[in-house]
């Protein structure tokens, strides 16, 4: 299966995607790992996106989008992938989308996780961190893992917050572009849920606002 995953910071879908990555054996690519491999590797590519990124310039998408058609393509992703954090906006949907097709490469799901933006802001500003494991959950506007006063909930561990956790202009910048329906994240995919039915994609919602294994058990269902 190969799998576009959208959603806002703050829903999960980091989560959903390491669970999926497990139970289907399949690559989980985060776009900002492409840059750091492509750089790190010395490629011809990475050389390319360092020169922009040195001079606090955006990676144009003709070097962005061939990283990850070169990066699907790896032996690790012929069981499926799942990619995530790209495009993120529509001018890139449409781009990815047109290039995918040009090399062959056929999307098996779409899936878009939803969270009201409020919802998504105050899950981010509610993170703890533990020192002992920063995998514990901890975030103290969502009941279920909510810690124990500043005690980590699963061990006990002292808590911390992580500074752009809690930096709201930069999280408000970052949702602006996600929740932008015209150009933004949103925009890139509702072009995929339009292509969808002609492109014989499975497009799937799930409700963010959920607990965590509640939408497992949803996206698993759906799948």
């Amino acid at each position: 299966m190969n799998i576009l995953f959208f959603g806002p910071n703050g829903s999960g879908k980091g989560t959903q995607g390491a669970i999926l990555k497990d139970k289907y054996k399949i690559a989980h690519i985060e776009s900002g790992a492409i840059f750091r491999d492509n750089i790190k590797g010395g490629t011809e590519l990475g050389k390319k996106a360092k020169a922009y990124i040195d001079k606090g310039d955006l990676v144009p998408d003709e070097i962005t989008i061939p990283m990850i058609l070169d990066r699907i393509k790896q032996d690790d992703c012929k069981k499926g992938w799942l990619l995530d954090g790209f495009p993120r906006n529509k001018v890139q949907a449409e781009k990815l989308d047109a290039s995918l097709k040009e090399a062959g490469i056929k999307l098996t799901y779409v899936i878009e996780m939803i969270l009201d933006r409020q919802i998504a802001k105050d899950r981010i500003m509610g993170r703890r961190l533990c020192e002992k494991d920063n995998n514990h959950p901890n975030n103290i506007f969502i009941d279920a893992i909510k810690p124990n006063g500043d005690k980590c909930r699963v061990c006990g561990g002292a808590l911390t917050k992580r500074n752009d956790d809690q930096d709201a202009t930069a999280i408000d910048k970052r949702h602006s572009i996600y929740y932008d329906t015209n150009t933004g994240t949103l925009a890139a995919t509702y072009y995929f849920r339009d292509l969808a039915a002609k492109d014989n994609v499975k497009y799937i919602t799930l409700a963010g606002e959920k607990d965590m294994k509640s939408v497992t058990n949803e996206l698993i269902s759906k799948l």
